[in-house]
C-alpha cells in the first residue's frame, strides 16, 4: 500500500476536549489494567495503535519501534503528524493539549478517523502520565516540532527545531519506577503484536529493533490468511485455510479459518487491528455461524440425525483469526480486551453463516468430515463425562484433608494468603523459614510433576503431586473446578533460576493452564524471580542482587570487577531464610510476574511444542533456538 497523499481536514479544530487529565497516575490500573508487566507493556500498544489508526486512515505505511538501551522505547510513523498549532478552545498547542487532557484526540469529531483502535483518546496522555519522561517530536507542514515533558508536566514549550521533509509522529518515553514494579520491556512480547499488526494491515511496514542492533522487518502481503499459516504451523489441518469477508452497516468482517487434528478450539480476534484477548460479540457471532452452518447443512444433507450435538462438538479443531473494523465500537474497559458492541454479533454471524454454507453446499467430502468430527466428539465427551463422575469422588475424598507437607499461613483474609510452591525440600526449608508465616504458606514439590499434556485422566488424578497441589488450592480441577472453594489469592510459582527450574515451571504452568484455567484467567497465577547473582563489595557489606546474566553484564560494564566478590545461585536452597525473604519473599521488594489471559497464547503454543506428542516441531524448536537459549518468563 502506497502512502495516501490526500488533503484531510485534520487540524487544531478536528481534536475534541472533553476533561481534564486527572487521577492517572493514583489510579493508572482504571487505564491500563495493571501495573505490571502487562500494564507496562499495555503503554507500548498504546502508541502504537494511534500510528496504526493512521494507517488505517490511509496516511501511514511505516512505523518503526525502538527499545533503547537506557529502558526507554520510541515509536516512529510517518503519518500526519499531531497537529502544533493553538487550540481553538484551550488557547495552547494543540500538542500539548493532546499529551494532557484526557479524551483529547481526532477520534470523537468522526471526520479525522472513520474507525480507530484508540477510541478513547486517553492513550498517549497516559502514557505521558506514567512515564518519568516523555519526548514527542512531530513532523509536520515542513517544520520539526519537539517537546518533553516529565511525569505528565511539560518541561519545555513545543519547539521548532527545524526543518522537514515529509510528516510524521515520535513519541519516546521511559515508564515510571515510581508506577510499575519492573520497567523492562520484553522484546518478544512486542515482536509478537507488531507482527499480528502487520499481517492485520497489508501493505504497512513495521519495524522493530533494540538500539545498536539490526531492525526485525515486517510487512506481509498475504493478511489475515498468513496470520492463520502461523497459528496452525506443526498442525495438521483437514481442511484449507478458508477466507470470508463482508460488510454491513459499515462494520467491516474479515476472518481466515481451518479445522486441524486435534480437539482444542483457538481464535484469535481483532477489533480495529487492537488484539481482544477477551473476545466479545464478533467471536460469539462467528462462533455460532460455524456451528449453525455446519449443523444446518448437514442436516440436509443426511449426514446428521443427532440432535445432542453441541456448538463446542462442531468446532472441534477450529483455528481462526476474526477481524472486525468497527465505528465508534464498545468495549468492556480501557484496555479493550472484550467487544461489548452488541449489533457486531448478527453482522458476523450473518456474513460469515452465508459463506460458510455457500461453501459447504459445494463440499461433500469437507462436510462429511467435518459432521463425523462433531459426532465423534459427542460421543467421546459422552465418555469423557462417565470417567470423569467415577474418579471425581476420589478426589474430593483426597483433597478434603490437607497434604502434611504443606506449611499452611495464619490469616484467614483470602486475598492475602500466598501459596509459594517450590521445589524440593532444601528450598522449602529456606522457604518456611524466611516466609510471612501470616500470610505465606509453603508447598514443596518434588521433583517434576506429572506432564499433564500428554497424560490422561486417571493418570492425573493419581499423581500424588498433583493430589497435593488439587488440595493445597482447594477448587477442584476440570469441569469440578470451583473458584468459590479458592484458599490462596496468589499462587506463586516459585523455581530455581536455572534449565531445570524453567522446565519444572513450564510444568506447572501446563497443569494450570489445562486443569484449572480460571485461576490464569482471574489473575491469580504468579510467578517469582529469584535473583541469579549476590554481588558484595569486598570493602563494605554492600549487597546487590541481579536476576539475569544481561543485568550482571551491564553492571560490570558500568562499575568492572574489582573489589568485587559474585556468586551465581544455583537454586533457592542455596540462600539462607534471610537472604530469601530480602530478594524472593517481601512483598515490599519482590519481582513477581503475574500469568495473565494475554500469555496464554503463547505458553499454549510453548506446552503443545515441548510437551505434545508431535516430534517435528520440538526438534525444530530446540534446532532453531538451541543457540539462543535464554530464561522465559512466560
Amino acid at each position: 500500500m502506497e502512502k495516501q497523499l490526500r488533503q484531510s481536514n485534520y487540524g487544531a479544530e478536528e481534536i475534541k476536549v472533553l476533561e481534564d487529565l486527572e487521577g492517572v497516575r493514583k489510579r493508572p490500573a482504571m487505564y491500563i489494567g495493571s501495573t505490571d508487566r502487562g500494564g507496562l507493556h499495555h503503554l507500548v500498544w498504546e502508541i502504537v495503535d494511534n500510528a496504526i489508526d493512521e494507517a488505517m486512515a490511509g496516511y501511514c505505511d511505516y512505523i518503526r519501534v525502538v527499545l533503547h538501551e537506557d529502558g526507554s522505547v520510541s515509536v516512529e510513523d510517518n503519518g500526519r503528524g499531531i497537529p502544533v498549532e493553538e487550540h481553538p478552545k484551550v488557547h495552547r498547542p494543540t500538542l500539548e493539549v493532546v499529551l494532557t487532557k484526557l479524551h483529547a484526540g481526532g477520534k470523537f469529531g468522526g471526520r479525522a478517523y472513520k474507525v480507530s483502535g484508540g477510541l478513547h483518546g486517553v492513550g498517549l496522555s497516559v502514557v505521558n502520565a506514567l512515564s518519568e519522561w516523555l519526548e514527542v517530536t512531530v513532523k509536520r507542514d515542513g517544520k520539526v516540532y519537539q517537546q518533553r515533558y516529565e511525569r505528565g508536566k511539560p518541561v519545555s514549550e513545543v519547539t521548532p527545531i527545524g526543518d522537514a521533509e515529509g510528516t510524521g509522529t515520535t513519541v519516546r518515553f521511559r515508564p515510571d519506577k515510581l508506577i510499575f514494579s519492573d520497567i523492562r520491556f520484553d522484546y518478544e512480547t512486542i515482536r509478537e503484536r507488531l507482527k499480528e499488526l502487520a499481517y492485520l494491515n497489508s501493505g504497512v511496514t513495521i519495524e522493530l529493533l533494540k538500539e545498536g542492533e539490526l531492525p526485525e522487518v515486517f510487512r506481509f502481503e498475504s493478511g489475515l490468511a498468513g496470520l492463520l499459516e502461523e497459528l496452525v504451523d506443526g498442525d495438521t489441518k483437514v481442511t484449507e485455510i478458508l477466507r470470508f469477508e463482508g460488510e454491513q452497516n459499515d462494520v467491516h468482517v474479515l476472518v481466515a479459518f481451518s479445522f486441524v487434528d486435534d480437539f482444542d478450539e483457538e481464535i484469535i480476534s481483532f477489533v480495529n487491528s487492537v488484539r481482544t484477548p477477551d473476545g466479545g460479540t464478533h467471536v460469539q457471532g462467528f462462533r455460532s455461524a460455524i456451528s449453525k452452518a455446519l449443523a444446518e447443512v448437514g442436516k440436509r444433507k443426511a449426514m446428521l440425525k443427532d440432535n445432542n450435538l453441541t456448538g463446542d462438538d462442531f468446532r472441534q479443531g477450529l483455528r481462526a483469526v476474526v477481524s472486525v473494523k468497527v465505528p465508534d465500537p464498545e468495549f468492556e474497559g480501557q484496555t479493550k480486551g472484550k467487544l461489548g458492541s452488541k449489533h457486531v454479533r448478527g453482522i458476523v454471524e450473518d456474513i460469515v453463516f452465508k459463506s460458510f454454507e455457500s461453501y459447504l453446499e459445494t463440499q461433500n467430502d469437507v462436510t462429511r468430515l467435518l459432521v463425523q468430527r462433531a459426532i465423534t466428539s459427542s460421543e467421546m465427551r459422552e465418555a469423557f463425562k462417565r470417567t470423569k463422575e467415577l474418579m471425581k469422588n476420589k478426589l474430593r475424598v483426597e483433597a478434603a484433608v490437607l497434604p502434611g507437607k504443606l506449611a499452611d499461613c495464619s490469616t484467614k483474609d483470602i486475598d492475602k494468603r500466598e501459596l509459594l510452591i517450590v521445589e524440593g525440600e532444601s528450598a522449602g526449608g529456606s522457604a518456611k523459614q524466611g516466609r510471612d508465616r501470616s500470610i505465606q504458606a509453603v508447598l514443596p514439590l518434588r521433583g517434576k510433576i506429572l506432564n499433564v499434556e500428554k497424560a490422561n485422566w486417571k493418570k492425573v488424578l493419581d499423581n500424588q503431586e498433583i493430589q497435593a497441589l488439587a488440595a493445597a488450592i482447594g477448587t477442584g480441577v476440570g469441569e469440578n473446578f470451583d473458584l468459590s472453594r479458592l484458599r490462596y489469592g496468589k499462587i506463586i510459582i516459585m523455581t530455581d533460576a536455572d534449565v531445570d527450574g524453567a522446565h519444572i515451571r513450564t510444568l506447572l504452568l501446563t497443569f494450570f493452564f489445562r486443569m484449572m484455567r480460571p485461576l490464569i484467567e482471574e489473575g491469580h497465577v504468579y510467578i517469582a524471580q529469584p535473583p541469579l547473582y549476590k554481588i558484595e563489595k569486598k570493602r563494605g557489606k554492600d549487597l546487590l542482587y541481579l536476576y539475569s546474566d544481561d543485568e550482571l553484564q551491564q553492571y560490570l560494564k558500568l562499575n568492572g570487577e574489582e573489589g568485587l566478590t559474585i556468586q551465581r545461585y544455583k537454586g533457592l536452597g542455596e540462600m539462607n531464610a534471610e537472604q530469601l525473604w530480602e530478594t524472593t519473599l517481601n512483598p515490599e521488594t519482590r519481582n513477581l510476574y503475574r500469568v495473565t489471559v494475554e500469555d496464554a497464547k503463547r505458553a499454549d503454543e510453548l506446552f503443545s511444542i515441548l510437551m505434545g506428542e508431535k516430534v517435528e516441531p520440538r526438534k525444530d524448536f530446540i534446532f532453531t533456538n538451541a543457540k539462543a537459549v535464554k530464561n522465559l518468563d512466560v
